[in-house]
C-alpha cells in the first residue's frame, strides 16, 4: 500500500518515521552492552535472556526507578547523554543490595516530540550506565506523547532484573552489635535531592547560574549538578566472592535516616562517624546557601556516601582495600551498636545515628 503524502497522525503530533529512525540509531549503542544470555537483537517485541548458569536455586531481583527532576538541569543544558547513567544506577545498584548480579536493563524514554538526536544521546548514556554495571542493554519503549511534555523536555525510568542464588541473598538478618559499616563514596549529588538542591542553588538568593565558575566546586555548577550517578554494582558483585557481606544500603531518596534501618535488624542502631569522611564541597554549599538543618542534610542527600556495606569488623579492612583497588573509593564510618538496654532494646526498632 503506498503511503499518503500527507500523515494526520504525524500532524497530530506522533512522528512514526521519526521513531524508526531513533531505533536504527541506539541500536549500535543496545549491542555494545551484549553479554552472554542475550537471545536475538534490539527492535523485537519483547527482550530474551536466557538464565543458563550453574545456580542451583536462582531468585530474580527486580528494581524500578527514575531520574527525577536531575532531567531539569540536562534540558536546561541541553546535554542528555550521561542521564542515562543515573538511570542505570538508580536501578542496578538498588538490585545488588539483595546480593544479586544485574543481568539486564530496560528503559522507558517518554517525550513529546521525538528528536532521533536527544533519543540517541539519551540510550548512548543508558547503554554505557549497562556497561559499566555489566549488564545487559535488553529493550525499552520510546514513546512519543504530544502535548505531555514541554518542547526539549522528557521523562526517562527503567528496570533492571537480577539473579542470585536463594541461599545467597543479602537480608540484612545476620547484622548484629559489634559490625562495621563501610561506606562507599559517592560521585556527588547522584539523583536525590535535586527538587531541594535546584531550589537552592539556582534561586535568586544563590547568584549562581548553570554556567557559573563556583571555586570550590573546581567547575561549573551544570558541571557539578550533571556529575553520573556512581555504579556500584560490578565492584560490589565482585566482593561477595571475597568478603561475607552482610547488608548493604543504597543511599538515595531518605539519605541516611530512611535508607540505612530499612536493613538493620531489631535492636540494633547503626551509629555514623561524619567525620570520618570529607563531605564533597557540593553539600556545604546547599547547607550554606539554603540554611539547610544538618539533619535534614542527612535525610535527602548521601552526602558523599552512596552506598553503605556492613562487614563483621575483622572483614573491614578488606572490603575497604579491595572496593578501592576496583575504582570505588571506601572507608569505615561506623558501627552497629545495640540500642538500649534490657530485654525490651532486642525488640526496639531499628535507627540511625549520624554524631
Amino acid at each position: 500500500m503506498k503511503e499518503p503524502e500527507v500523515s494526520l497522525y504525524r500532524d497530530s503530533g506522533v512522528d512514526i518515521d521519526a521513531g524508526n529512525e531513533a531505533v536504527r540509531r541506539i541500536g549500535p549503542h543496545a549491542r555494545r552492552t551484549y553479554i552472554e544470555g542475550v537471545l536475538g537483537d534490539i527492535g523485537g517485541f519483547g527482550g530474551c535472556f536466557a538464565l543458563g548458569g550453574s545456580m542451583k536455586k536462582p531468585v530474580l531481583v527486580a528494581g524500578a526507578d527514575g531520574v527525577g527532576t536531575k532531567l531539569k538541569v540536562a534540558f536546561a543544558m541541553g546535554i542528555h547523554d550521561t542521564v542515562g547513567i543515573d538511570c542505570v544506577a538508580m536501578n542496578v545498584d538498588d538490585v545488588v543490595v539483595q546480593g544479586a548480579k544485574p543481568l539486564f536493563f530496560l528503559d522507558y524514554l517518554a517525550v513529546g516530540k521525538l528528536d532521533p538526536g536527544i533519543v540517541e544521546a539519551v540510550v548512548k548514556g543508558v547503554a554505557e550506565g549497562c556497561v559499566r554495571a555489566g549488564c545487559a542493554l535488553l529493550g525499552g519503549e520510546t514513546a512519543e506523547m504530544p502535548e505531555m511534555y514541554r518542547e526539549g523536555e522528557y521523562d526517562l525510568a527503567g528496570f533492571a532484573v537480577g539473579v542470585v542464588e536463594k541461599d545467597r541473598i543479602i537480608d540484612g538478618t545476620g547484622i548484629r552489635p559489634g559490625d562495621a559499616i563501610v561506606g562507599l563514596y559517592s560521585a556527588g549529588l547522584h539523583s536525590n535531592g535535586y527538587s531541594l538542591a535546584r531550589r537552592v542553588l539556582l534561586g535568586p538568593a544563590s547568584g549562581l547560574s548553570l554556567d557559573s565558575h563556583v571555586d570550590e566546586l573546581g567547575r561549573t555548577l551544570g558541571e557539578e549538578l550533571l556529575e553520573p550517578t556512581r555504579i556500584y554494582a560490578r565492584a560490589l558483585v565482585e566482593l561477595f566472592e571475597k568478603v561475607e557481606v552482610l547488608g548493604l544500603s543504597h543511599i538515595t531518596g531518605g539519605g541516611f535516616f530512611d535508607n540505612i534501618p530499612r536493613v538493620l535488624p531489631s535492636g540494633c542502631v547503626a551509629v555514623i562517624d561524619k567525620g570520618s569522611w570529607e563531605v564533597p564541597p557540593v553539600f556545604r554549599l546547599i547547607q550554606r546557601i539554603g540554611r539547610v538543618d544538618e539533619r535534614e542534610m542527612y535525610r535527602v542527600f548521601n552526602m558523599g556516601i552512596g552506598m553503605v556495606c556492613f562487614v563483621r569488623p575483622g572483614l573491614a579492612d578488606r572490603a575497604v582495600s579491595f572496593l578501592e583497588t576496583h575504582g570505588i573509593p571506601a572507608r569505615v564510618i561506623g558501627e552497629v551498636r545495640r540500642s538500649g538496654q534490657g530485654d525490651e532494646a532486642s525488640c526496639a526498632p531499628p535507627y540511625v545515628e549520624v554524631v
